[in-house]
């Protein structure tokens, strides 16, 4: 590939002070995107619900918790891809662009060349020290017990040590799970929406989501709760709560940085 072919790098947007009016207008804006094109946010959002059911029914047929396993490696890999659909979508509808399912889904197979391979590395690697910390966590407060089937005998949870290792599991797990959403809240769309490098992305989103600790803090917490909400009723609740949230992403992005 010669020079000329290879696209010019992006210059760093301005990262702007943004409060809850934001976030209202955000999730009104990502409501209005999903009313626009539902059949889109049916798709992408199927891609969840689908694999959260295959999960759920793997799991009762089987008895193993492998599949989960399986999920918190694989998600992180392939879901931000449809995340990117959401995004793309939205960035469609605010440019006034026909929304087209086949340019679309190109530009969603398109990243597999771009940067975005690389920050689903990063989540990989995280999601793998989690594992690694919670089996320590677990060695410490319960390695020492009578070996009890824990998937059975909840009553083990309830002791000094099951509380304690509930207590430091939760601390790390919310530390853990706070990196992840402050690299890629603002990661993921500006490696769709700029020519930049994973890391500087990276970086970029955790300065933002620094810089508006108390509003982005509020929004994590939202999308947690929403997210708790829509997989109650077997999952199916995520086919409106994760598009709606992909597409409000979208522009708290483009409300936060300028």
């Amino acid at each position: 590939m010669s020079s000329s072919d290879t696209p010019q790098a992006s210059a760093l947007p301005a990262i702007r002070r943004i409060g809850l009016t934001d976030l209202k207008a955000a999730l009104r804006a990502g409501w209005q995107d999903f009313a626009a094109a539902p059949a889109y946010g049916a798709f992408f959002g199927g891609f969840y619900v689908i694999c959260g059911i295959a999960l759920f029914w793997l799991t009762q047929a089987t008895g193993q918790v492998y599949w989960l396993a399986l999920a918190v490696f694989g998600f992180p890999l392939i879901g931000p891809f449809a995340a990117v659909g959401l995004y793309e979508v939205s960035h469609r509808l605010e440019q006034g662009t026909p929304l087209v399912m086949g340019e679309i889904l190109s530009v969603v197979w398109h990243q597999r060349a771009r940067q975005l391979p690389s920050l689903c590395a990063i989540l990989i690697f995280i999601f793998l020290f989690w594992s690694f910390i919670g089996h320590m966590i677990f060695a410490l407060f319960l390695g020492l017990q009578t070996m009890t089937n824990i998937s059975s005998s909840y009553e083990v949870f309830l002791t000094t040590n099951g509380l304690g290792m509930l207590a430091v599991g939760t601390i790390v797990g919310a530390i853990l799970a706070g990196i992840v959403f402050a690299i890629s809240v603002m990661g993921l769309p500006m490696l769709l929406d700029l020519e930049i490098d994973f890391i500087t992305a990276m970086i970029h989103s955790f300065q933002t989501c620094l810089q508006n600790f108390r509003t982005m803090a509020i929004w994590g917490l939202i999308v947690t709760v929403l997210l708790v909400i829509g997989m109650a009723p077997m999952f199916m609740g995520l086919l409106v709560v994760l598009p709606v949230l992909g597409h409000a992403s979208w522009h708290l992005y483009r409300r936060a940085l300028d």
